[in-house]
């Protein structure tokens, strides 16, 4: 803005100068401080980023500039606009170099004026007259200076902000990655863990009973079943630490993997389990690895929460494409959720299943609602993911 203001009043009396300097030396000596003093003021106005830090480095490059600008005020007047440039010329070194230099800049721009004014027509002018302009060099010194100190300032104040806004967003990183390592060691390796736990108890209440009514086969299938439990969560474990250290993983058929999984569920549970596409689109939506395994596990808990709570008879799982929507329902025909459930009260009473059905819904902008539905009793997990979010 201060180099804006320099040009126009340089623009201004430019032509003042020329006409009053003498002919000859004098012309071309006023003619070559108004190219320098315009070109300095027009390179630092349109690209103080580049050159600015140049005039910062070396406060002569001003005082250089308050020469021409001498040269200029002698041979137009004070009684011009030039007089605004000298005014100009403490301003900027109070903000470029602080109060020292204001100070200093101030005093050689009056001592100028005052000199401007001893050696040209305006000798006749009263004292106060004379000291109003370098009463306006002290002024926009001090003026120049204390917008140093409050730039300087607001700087601190905005790095203080910016540090605080990059620790509270590292402070909620972690929190969002304890909460994600929660849902998966629950939806995982917990899970797998218990069971390993009931198999060794059975085994352990099986080994214990008299040796009349040992059955060997009973104890070596559970203690298969112990061997296997242990295995799969070894495997578990790996693939988490895998996932965790992988920085990508390639995308995967959210339908294929949702009827392998309901396949497998079935097989494993006894319980009924189909899988139905709602939706003649094949082609799988343009989902990344890991959106794609928040949809399973949100899938595959709904269907673990019916076998384990509900006792249903069969689990209908529906998915497909419709409009701009990735739509996957989980369905059982069990007991249903108790009346009012709240996640506050799962979260209190230490059920986090499906709070973490909803923290991975959330974490992927998709939609989950989860009750009864069109159903007349039973309980659905309804899940809807807007495709257009994940296209962008």
């Amino acid at each position: 803005m201060v180099f804006a203001f320099r040009l126009a009043m340089l623009a201004l009396s430019a032509p003042a100068a020329l006409l009053n300097a003498a002919p000859g030396l004098g012309t071309r000596l006023v003619g070559a401080a108004t190219v320098a003093t315009f070109m300095a003021s027009y390179v630092l106005f349109r690209d103080w980023e580049r050159f600015g830090p140049l005039l910062l480095r070396h406060p002569t490059l001003l005082a250089a500039d308050t020469l021409f600008g001498a040269l200029l005020l002698i041979s137009a007047g004070p009684d011009t606009p030039l007089a605004y440039v000298s005014v100009c010329t403490p301003l900027l070194a109070g903000i470029a170099y602080g109060y020292r230099a204001a100070a200093v800049f101030a005093s050689l721009q009056s001592l100028i004026l005052l000199l401007v004014y001893a050696t040209t027509a305006e000798a006749h002018s009263t004292l106060a007259e004379k000291l109003l302009l370098p009463g306006f060099c002290v002024i926009t010194g001090a003026a120049g200076s204390a917008l140093r100190n409050l730039m300087l300032r607001f700087g601190e104040a905005t790095e203080a902000l910016t540090t605080t806004r990059a620790r509270l967003a590292a402070a909620e990183a972690v929190a969002a990655e304890r909460a994600r390592l929660a849902r998966e060691m629950h939806d995982s390796v917990a899970k797998t863990l218990h069971g390993v736990a009931m198999a060794a108890d059975a085994l352990a209440a099986s080994a214990s009973t008299t040796s009349t009514s040992l059955n060997p086969t009973l104890i070596k299938e559970q203690a298969e079943l112990v061997a296997r439990a242990t295995r799969r969560a070894a495997t578990e474990s790996r693939a988490l630490l895998t996932d965790l250290r992988s920085d990508s993983v390639p995308t995967r058929d959210v339908f294929e993997e949702l009827a392998s999984r309901t396949r497998a569920f079935a097989t494993r549970t006894g319980v009924p389990a189909t899988y139905h596409p709602t939706s003649p689109e094949n082609t799988p939506p343009p989902l990344t690895a890991a959106v794609t395994r928040h949809l399973l596990s949100i899938a595959a808990e709904a269907m673990e929460n019916a076998h384990r709570h509900a006792t249903p008879t069969a689990v209908n799982v529906r998915a497909g494409i419709h409009g701009d929507v990735l739509r996957i329902s989980v369905y059982d025909d069990g007991t249903g959720l108790p009346p009012d459930t709240t996640l506050e009260q799962l979260r209190g009473a230490g059920h986090f299943g499906l709070i973490g059905m909803v923290e991975r819904a959330a974490s992927v902008g998709a939609r989950i609602r989860m009750g009864r539905g069109e159903h007349p009793n039973g309980t659905e997990v309804l899940l809807e993911l807007p495709l257009a979010a994940r296209r962008t």
